[in-house]
Formats: C-alpha cells, structure tokens, sequence
C-alpha cells in the first residue's frame, strides 16, 4: 500500500483526489449542504464579482466551474513531469516540481468553494490557495540564491502556509496586521527575478526599490505609499529576497515564458477590475463572465511560468 504513495504516481494521485473532491464538491452543494444560509437572502442579486447569485448547486456558477481551469493546468504540469528526464531542478518529478503542480490544481478547488458557497470559510479557502501558489516562485529564487537547502525551502514554505492559515482564519484579510501576504508575494516574486537575472552585492539592496514599480504597474504610487506609511509598513520585505539572496545564481533563464505568463497575469488583471458590479461592462446574466476570464487567463499563466523555471541552465 505504500508503494502507492511514491513521486511517480504523483499525477494519478492528483487526478484522483480532484475527481473525489469534484464530486464531494457537487454532492455538498446540489443539496445544499455546504452553502452560506446568509446568500440565501441575496439570491437574484449581483454577487461582488458580478454573476448574479444562484439558488442552485453553486452560488456563481460561471465563476465557480471557470476554476476547472487551474485543475486542468496543475494536472498538465504533473502528466508532462512524469516519466520525464531530469534536467533542472524544475523538469522531472520532485518535491519542487510535485509542489508546484499541486499547488495549481488547488488554486481550483480554493476558488471553487468561494465562489460555490459565498461563505467565509470559502474565502479563506481561496485566499490560502492563492498564497500557497505565489509564495512558491519567490521562495525557489531565493533559494537559487542562498545555501538554502531543499529541506530548507519546503520548511520554510510549509511554516509560512500554515502561519498564514491559522492567521488568516483567526484575524480574516491582513491577518490582523495589515498585511496582504499575496499582494506583498508578487512583489517578492518580481524583486526575486530581477535579482536573479542582475544579481550584484549592489543589486542586492537596489533590487528592493523594484518593489515600487510593481505598485506602481497596480496603480499605487510612491508618493500615496510614503504619505500612508502605517498602512504600507510592509513595504520592508521588499528588501527580503536582497537579504537572502546572499550568492549569484549559478544558472540563467530565457524570459520569453516569463513576460508571457506577467502578459497572460496582467490581462487578466485588467479583465479581473471589470467583473464588479459597479463597472458599466459588468452584465450578471451573462455566461462570459469577467471573474471567470481572469480564473482561465491567469490559469494560462501558471503554465507559462512553469515554462519559465524548466528554461534554466547551468552557467
């Protein structure tokens, strides 16, 4: 029976758990098991991300089912490793490259049960989901650039996801300090990059003014970030993946998978502003919904960045 549970099954594992929890999932929700009785008084109404609340098996229907998306993905990701010859650290089935996919294929089922349910714990589910697919990029090139460990990754990144988790289930958004750990991790994950393709000991402390730059590209300027310094104390980590990053990867990258994951992520992004209801593009009735692109799009871009880290070679 243990045998079951080796890296190489690491696909039809993962296929097998998303069949189960899609059919849990359905079971739950088509007789409305597992439903927020507070939506019961917004059925009919514009949900926060524009659908128009369902009385059926899932809330948002459109938003929910686009999640199939991320499965999909995750479980492509897992297929193409398996029986693959190794040839980075990104190629081949192992700890890094099994996390990474299923942290894809969760990004689904986190999703799912939001917009399924409209309940907090559904919430809390997508935000956790979201945090254990963004930590990882920024972790791994952090660790590309250190003596880290593989150990040393996986724990750390175990300890982060389940400090976030008790957190963000005890305090709900900011747990409790302020801080949007998934918003923060996309400036750790661009930082990181630009660090690996420019590391200098000098680079090391400039890499950290990045950061503002991708503030900047999701409309927050310098001048409102110094002006509310309380509430961007956070801006501190931007210097995190400079710290860590003590050595100069021995390795480089092609970037044409990396700008087209950041194109797919950012269209989707720009897709995502319109899905609210106080937009004059927003229609809930409709099945292409605005919520459901960004689900799909920025499906597409796990692949594209997974593309990103097999492109590395050795100096």
């Amino acid at each position: 029976m243990n045998n079951i549970f080796i890296k190489e099954n690491a696909f039809k594992l993962t296929l097998i758990a998303s069949i189960l929890f899609l059919i849990i999932f359905y079971v739950l929700s088509y007789f409305q098991l597992i439903q927020s009785t507070d939506s019961l008084a917004f059925i009919g109404e514009a949900s926060r991300w524009c659908e128009r609340i369902s009385a059926g098996a899932f809330r948002e229907p459109v938003n929910t089912l686009s999640n199939l998306g991320f499965m999909i993905a995750g479980l492509y990701i897992l297929y193409k490793l398996t029986n693959e010859t190794s040839f980075n650290e990104f190629s081949g089935l192992n700890k890094i490259t099994i996390l990474y996919g299923v942290a894809v294929v969760y990004l689904g089922p986190g999703s799912m049960m939001m917009h399924g349910t409209n309940t907090e714990w559904g919430g809390w589910a997508d935000n956790l989901s979201m945090v254990m697919y963004i930590i990882i990029p920024w972790l791994y090139n952090c660790y590309k650039m250190s003596n880290w460990s593989q150990s040393t990754l996986l724990k750390t990144y175990i300890a982060i996801v389940i400090s976030y988790a008790v957190l963000r289930g005890q305090f709900g958004y900011g747990m409790g300090i302020g801080l949007d750990l998934f918003g923060v991790s996309i400036g750790l994950w661009v930082i990181s990059e630009f660090l690996y393709k420019f590391w200098s000991p000098s680079m090391r402390f400039i890499s950290g003014f990045v950061g503002f730059l991708v503030l900047m590209l999701f409309g927050t300027m310098p001048i409102e970030v110094f002006d509310n310094i309380s509430e961007y104390w956070w801006i501190i980590f931007f210097w995190l993946p400079g710290l860590l990053a003590s050595k100069k990867p021995e390795g480089i990258r092609t970037y044409r998978w990396y700008f087209a994951g950041m194109v797919a992520y950012m269209s989707a992004f720009a897709i995502w502003l319109t899905g609210v209801p106080d937009s004059e593009t927003c229609n809930p009735d409709t099945i292409f919904q605005a919520h459901g692109a960004w689900h799909l799009l920025t499906a597409l871009s796990t692949i594209f960045f997974f593309y990103h880290y097999r492109s590395e070679k050795l100096i």
